[in-house]
This record gives C-alpha cells, sequence and structure tokens, in this order.
C-alpha cells in the first residue's frame, strides 16, 4: 500500500467514526483526587427525569489514564442547589468503578451545583460544583409554540374565546335592562350605566391578564 493510499484510508476512518458525545461536566481536584459532576442527559430540560452524574478518579499508572475510586460515597455526602433551595441526594454506584448517579427531576429552569462533603481516605473533602444550567421545555419543542402568553396565543385560546362570550352576555343583559343603546333606545341611564360598564370592562381586562399569565406559565 502507498502513502496516499494509507493517508485516504486513515482520513476515511476518522470520518466514519462515531463523534463522542461533548458534557459540559465540572471536574475539581481535591488533593490527589479528581470529581466529577454534571448532568447524565444534556441539555437538562424542566420537567424531565435525569440524573447527577459523579466520576470519583486518581491519577493511573500511565499518564492520562484514570483510576476509578470503588465506594467514594460511603464516605461523602451530596446535596443539591438551587437559589436556597437544597435536596440531599441518595447517590447510587454506577457498574463502571468509580461512576455515581443520583436520580432527580429539575422543576425550575436555571443554575444548579451540587455540594460534597466528607472525605476520602485521609483527604477532606468539601467543594461545590457547578452543573450545566436546566432549560425549559422550549428547547425541545417543535413545531415551536406560540410566544409565551402572548397577544395571539391568549386571545385564540379557549379560556379567551369563553370569557369573551360571557361578557358580551352580561353586556347585552345590562342594556336590555336600562333600555337598549340601540338607534332609537333612551341613554337616560346616566352615570349608572356608566358605572356598570367599566365595572364590566375592568372586570374583562383583569381576566385577560390572568389568562395571559396562564399561558405563560405553560
Amino acid at each position: 500500500m502507498n502513502r496516499g493510499s494509507a493517508v485516504l484510508l486513515a482520513a476515511l476512518a476518522l470520518a466514519l467514526a462515531p463523534a463522542a458525545q461533548a458534557h459540559a461536566h465540572t471536574t475539581v481536584e481535591v488533593g490527589p483526587y479528581e470529581i466529577e459532576a454534571g448532568w447524565g442527559t444534556e441539555p437538562p430540560v424542566v420537567g424531565l427525569r435525569n440524573t447527577f452524574v459523579f466520576e470519583v478518579s486518581l491519577p493511573g499508572e500511565a499518564e492520562g489514564v484514570k483510576e476509578g475510586v470503588r465506594g467514594a460515597f460511603k464516605s461523602l455526602d451530596a446535596t443539591a442547589r438551587f437559589g436556597g433551595a437544597s435536596k440531599a441526594l441518595d447517590v447510587n454506584s454506577a457498574p463502571a468503578p468509580g461512576h455515581y448517579y443520583s436520580s432527580v427531576i429539575p422543576t425550575r429552569a436555571g443554575s444548579y451545583s451540587v455540594e460534597i462533603v466528607g472525605a476520602l481516605g485521609d483527604t477532606a473533602v468539601d467543594v461545590e460544583i457547578p452543573v450545566e444550567d436546566v432549560e425549559t421545555t422550549a428547547v425541545l419543542d417543535f413545531p415551536p409554540r406560540a410566544a409565551g402568553g402572548g397577544r395571539g396565543a391568549a386571545e385564540d385560546s379557549p379560556a379567551h374565546r369563553s370569557l369573551h362570550e360571557g361578557i358580551q352576555r352580561d353586556i347585552g343583559a345590562l342594556e336590555s335592562r336600562l333600555g337598549g343603546t340601540g338607534e332609537g333606545a333612551s341613554l337616560d341611564a346616566g352615570p349608572a350605566y356608566d358605572a356598570a360598564v367599566l365595572g364590566l370592562s375592568l372586570a374583562a381586562a383583569a381576566a385577560v391578564l390572568s389568562v395571559a399569565a396562564m399561558l405563560r406559565k405553560r
């Protein structure tokens, strides 16, 4: 095989090789140990089951090779943190030596971290490791939803249509009691009529804002 053919085959092999999945994990060094933390599924999404995953390792005999530490969380405690909220994690051992996981369902978008406290051998451990931010479901939505709680979404919703029809019925009933507002009808209801219509208008505006807020939360 000539040199040109060898180069061509090498390039083809690289092109066909599966790409390694990139993980946004964070690694910290504590004494001789390395502790890596991140999400099992990335990007993490609100409301979808996920796992915090950990790797605890020591340098191996060969350069660039790590040796997983078994039973690390027998003497370590892990706590998930989001803002002022915290949750003690039940950490399980994965099949691969030095790998661990804890199941969780993230309920809020934003920044999370994991605090690990305890000891590894004679080395004290007290670290807080940030993990990738949790995203809203919009990162996975297809086709995209209407702009969250936007005017179009609120006005097209069944809740909004039902609300609008109810307000129209109330105004019609009020007009009937006051003698109507059509051509030739008496408009001598004066301040009482104006106040009643103003009250209905304010109630309608408040209800529309409530529907919009509800749609934004969805």
